[in-house]
């Protein structure tokens, strides 16, 4: 059986908590988020390279940790691009990107789980960095999405961050306790 496309809104996560992994974006300050990257990163480390066998999927409908953790570096390295366009540029218009096709395309069930691990933890380290260096009103800088969604650099970060712990909690089944 093939994966489902995942085609949710999941901009919803900014106006309550996850009830699937129980992350709430609104429970941390958004000056935390560069300390969750990296945390997130570092969780991700064990699925993909400790015991087990990463490209196993629990289910046919369902990726393997290494499906998983080949999207969530691929999150990382698109939302850094992004966050540059919103720190660089006037209310920027994001390029879409269809994560099923990339999925496909980038054959993420075929690549090494170990260079997979250590590319996730470079773009943490990337895009912590970004984040790192906003401070004062550039948390208020504006980015859209084609869809229409509307973020400033806060509601991003916030909005950003629940992706690669959600993914973690479906991996893992383990749920979030942010901060």
């Amino acid at each position: 059986m093939a994966i489902i496309p995942d085609t949710k809104d999941w901009t919803w996560v900014l106006e309550r908590p996850c009830p699937e992994c129980g992350f709430d974006t609104h429970g941390f300050h958004v000056e935390a988020v560069p300390g969750m990257i990296l945390a997130n990163a570092a969780a991700w480390q064990d699925p993909l390279t400790g015991r087990g066998d990463p490209r196993a999927r629990p289910a046919p409908d369902k990726w393997s940790p290494l499906e998983y953790g080949c999207h969530v570096r691929d999150v990382l390295r698109l939302y850094d691009r992004r966050l540059e366009m919103m720190l660089t540029e006037d209310d920027p218009l994001f390029p879409n990107w269809d994560q099923d096709a990339t999925a496909v395309e980038d054959r993420y069930a075929e690549q090494d789980p170990a260079q997979v691990a250590a590319e996730l933890r470079r773009a943490a380290f990337a895009i912590a960095g970004r984040f790192e260096s906003v401070a004062g009103d550039r948390w208020q800088r504006t980015g859209n999405r084609s869809d229409g969604a509307r973020f400033t650099v806060e509601t991003f970060a916030r909005y950003f961050i629940h992706d690669p712990v959600h993914h973690l909690y479906d991996v893992t089944g383990k749920r979030a306790v942010p901060g």
